[in-house]
Order: C-alpha cells, then structure tokens, then sequence
C-alpha cells in the first residue's frame, strides 16, 4: 500500500466534500433528505463509479458502492458509516468512514485482490438523528427495523415528518421495506471513524481498537401547565410548566454522576409555549438522552426521570408527556477481528489502544446482529460536532492500512 497516496486520495475526497454544506464557513450542515445530502449523495456515487465500483442508491437514500468478489452468493464484507451532520459540525463526522472505505476498495481494486466474497461500502442516511430526533436510520432500514408509519410519527422543528421529507427529496416511503436486506446476506461490519474525543489526542496514541459501544436511549419529555399573566398571577395559583420540568432537568446530570464511569445523561434541547418573557408557560418541552455501557444502568436513570416528573407534576397540578426516540442496547465488538487489528498495528508500528465508544454508530445498530468491529483515529484536541472538527489526513491512511489487513485475512 502507498500510504502517501492513499492519504492524498482521502484529502482530495474530503477536501471536496466540505463544500455540501447549508451552512458554508461555520461547520457541516448537511441534514437528512436535503440539498446537501443530494449533493453529497452524488458526488460519493461518482469517486465509486471511479474507483471501479458497481453503485446502487437504495429506497431510503443509502449509497451503496460493490466491489464484486469471486462468489457473490457468499456473505459480503460491508463497511461504512453516515453521511448526514449535525448543525454546524465538523468536516470528518461519519463522512470519513465512507472515504476510507472507498480508499480500501480501490487498494484492493488497484493490486489486482480479488476477495472471495463481496466489498460493500455503504453511507448511510441519518445516522445523527439530529434532524427528526431518532438516529440510525439509512443502518436500520438495511436491517428491516424502520417502518411507514415510523416515518409518518417522527416529524422535525419545522413539523416536517419523515415521511414529507422523503417525499420532498424524491423517494417513495411506501418503499422503505425495499431497503431490507437479507441478513444472510451480511458477513461482518466494519467502520472506520473519528474519536470524537480527547483521549487518543492527548495520549498521543496513533488508532483506537473499539471493544464496546454504549447502549442509547433518547427521549421527548412535554410538561403541560397553563399559562397566565407573568404579573398578575400569584406565585402560589400558577401551574407554570417551566417551573415543574426545571426541577426535574436539574437533576437528570446527576443521575448520571452517581453511575459508574462512562454513563452519561444530556439535556440538548429546551423550548416553553407560548415563550414570551411576560407569559407563565402552559408548556416546556426538553430532550433526554441517556448513555451507558450498562443497560441497566440506562434503565435505571429513565425511570428515576419518570419518578421525578410524577412528583413534580402532580405536586404543581400538571401533566407530562413522554415520546421515546431510540432505544438501542450496548454492544461489544467482535473479539477475534480485535485481535486481527491489534496484530496489524504491531507489524506496522502503529501505537494503539483498546477503547469503548461513548458515542453511538451504525456499528451500534449493526452490531446487535451481526459480528462487528470499529476503529478510531485521533479528533485533535478532542473537538467533534463542531466546526473546529480535525484529524490529520496521514491519520486516516494509517486506519486503512489496518483494515485493509483485516478485510484480507476476514475475507
């Protein structure tokens, strides 16, 4: 493998990429069934079809590039990640993965291997959740677990579903069902992805080995109260919803804390109605997202969370709603292609570090099924989903020299 020119074919590819962005010079802003996610979509089509791939885009907006193998009847090898963003992300999030898995068909391609069975490269549409709340959604269509009426509940800050966003971007979401794949048809996942976080940076280590990906539940709390003159309602006579739901977010963090190392609870979004600075609030909405290594552990902080919003509501006289958005258990990644990789980074000099994932991946979803592993190379300064997002692009070709070992002796 030419390392060099392998680092200035993920350069280029990447360097190209930034521009698909609604939001140019602050960040990634490439959400779900967009311009963006189009434009994207078809300039990753193009460098596969280059790279000498037969490229198919599903019914849900996956790209999917193949580099055949001797008995395509065989269990394919997929690889991949997302091509969707948060707002005002970084530049490497997800897409990496998919310019990395390219680079690895065309290694191969390039040297003339044929591998026994089928290469896949797959970008995924919303991974993030970030646009409808949800999360992996391109990974779990191809493993027939999304469904219409899914995508008619799910809806955006604009109130825009699923469903009307497929619509708009030219799918038909009757078809979802035609992105399942058989799941004979799968042999092993692999992804390849940035950090996200400090540790390999400030260490100084080279690649991460990922041995296990925390377990996610999301959530949509509504308090309900009723609103009134911020002036002239007494204290003790209001049913203020922002008052009721604050006593309860102050404590979600905490819940976390008290868990073992690794477990996480985040409140990202808060918003009242009608959200006037004069208004006592008939409602406030806010986002729960809770992570842990430990199923249990997740359980056990959704459930203090719905203990807390009984006894505050029913000690203030208000209601509360709760709209789960993804619950997905904690997975551990395949011992023996950990091992494969650990091997690889020996021979090649490569420092390394067995590590969890905090953050969650296609390869959580996958991974509930199928034998999957990740690896990781270093997010400067530990910054991610922010446009100060960076890993040196040498960083990348050296993951792909591992996988490449790992996809040969797989295969």
């Amino acid at each position: 493998m030419d390392k060099q020119l392998s680092t200035s074919r993920i350069e280029k590819d990447l360097e190209n990429l930034k521009a698909f962005t609604a939001t140019p010079g602050n960040g990634c802003t490439r959400m779900p069934f967009t311009k963006e996610t189009r434009d994207a979509a078809e300039y990753l089509k193009q460098v596969m079809r280059e790279a000498g791939l037969e490229v198919h885009e599903d019914s849900v907006g996956n790209v999917l590039g193949i580099l055949p193998g001797k008995d395509r009847e065989k269990p394919c090898i997929l690889m991949g990640s997302h091509y969707d963003s948060v707002y005002n992300g970084g530049d490497y999030d997800g897409i990496a993965g998919i310019v990395c898995g390219i680079e690895i068909a065309r290694i191969l391609k390039d040297a003339g291997e044929n591998l026994d069975c089928d290469l896949v490269i797959a970008a995924f549409m919303d991974e993030e959740g970030c646009r409808f709340g949800t999360g992996y959604f391109g990974s779990k269509s191809l493993l027939g677990q999304m469904t219409v009426e899914e995508c008619k509940h799910f809806t955006d800050k604009d109130n825009i579903s699923v469903y009307q966003a497929m619509t708009d971007y030219g799918l038909v979401p009757e078809n979802i069902p035609n992105a399942a794949w058989d799941l004979d048809r799968i042999g092993r996942y692999i992804e390849l992805h940035i950090e996200q976080g400090p540790v390999l940076d400030q260490k100084h280590i080279e690649l991460g080995l990922v041995d296990c990906i925390v377990g996610i539940q999301r959530y949509m709390i509504t308090v309900n109260g009723r609103s009134d003159h911020a002036g002239t309602t007494p204290m003790d006579m209001r049913l203020d919803a922002v008052d009721m739901a604050s006593k309860v977010i102050c404590h979600i963090a905490d819940l976390a804390r008290a868990e073992e190392e690794g477990t996480v609870a985040t409140v990202g979004y808060i918003t009242s109605v009608p959200g006037g600075m004069n208004v006592v609030a008939q409602s406030a909405s806010f986002s729960v997202d809770i992570r842990s290594k430990k199923n249990e552990i997740i359980n056990k902080i959704a459930d203090e969370i719905r203990r807390l919003l009984d006894e505050e509501t029913k000690k203030g006289g208000g209601t509360y709603e709760i709209d789960t958005k993804l619950v997905i258990t904690p997975v551990d990644m395949s011992a023996p292609m950990l091992d494969i990789m650990e091997d690889s980074c020996k021979e090649h000099g490569y420092t390394y570090l067995r590590m969890p994932s905090g953050a969650g991946h296609d390869a959580l979803a996958i991974g509930q099924i199928k034998d999957t592993v990740m690896i990781f190379v270093p997010s400067k300064d530990g910054r991610s989903h922010c446009p100060e997002e960076y890993t040196p692009y040498e960083d990348f070709a050296k993951a792909v020299e591992v996988l490449c070992d790992l996809v040969r002796k797989v295969d």
